[in-house]
């Protein structure tokens, strides 16, 4: 078995699926956002202000191929973002089964709407930034996945449950080839 990472948009869940789905598997969870604000003894948002998006992003590709390295099997949470770049992609395939948790934007806005730590909704319109940012994310998310998990107007045993068999059915597909 190799490691489980969960990407997806922010609100969609990836944190409190991961603690839950790493209780199920008996498997050590690991936060990307978590491992990175340790290290450099910043919040996210701190971190945003004081040196930027690209830095942070940066940060996030080294965290991953820090993770690489130990070859250790875990269930990651990784950050919004992390995705979007090409070379985290390919390092997510490297390093397991990533699963895009999907949601819609009215999920997500009712998850995120009344959360100040999130940098990239703070402004005007944060529906909008939303609708706007998860259109162009999608398809991103989409190709990166090997498993993509609706996780709207769905229980957490639910969810946890839908993983559990798409990642068996899954591994029985790629052993097979």
């Amino acid at each position: 078995m190799s490691s489980i990472i969960l990407i997806g948009y922010m609100g969609c869940g990836k944190s409190t699926i991961g603690k839950r789905l790493s209780y199920a598997r008996r498997t050590p969870f690991l936060d990307t956002d978590k491992i990175i604000e340790r290290k450099v003894n910043m919040t996210i948002s701190e971190l945003f202000e004081k040196e930027g998006e690209e830095y942070f992003r940066d940060l996030e590709t080294n965290c991953i191929k820090d993770l690489l390295k130990e070859n250790g099997q875990y269930i990651i949470a990784v950050g919004g973002g992390l995705a979007l770049r090409e070379e985290n992609r390919r390092l997510l395939k490297k390093l397991g089964t990533v699963i895009y948790l999907q949601a819609n934007w009215e999920t997500i806005y009712e998850r995120v709407k009344k959360d100040t730590t999130r940098p990239l909704l703070q402004g005007d319109n944060p529906q909008e930034k939303i609708r706007s940012m998860m259109a162009k994310r999608a398809p991103i998310y989409q190709s990166a996945a090997d498993i993509i998990i609706d996780v709207d107007n769905k229980s957490y045993e639910e969810i946890i449950e839908n993983i559990q068999q798409q990642v068996e059915a899954f591994t029985e597909r790629t052993v097979r080839t």
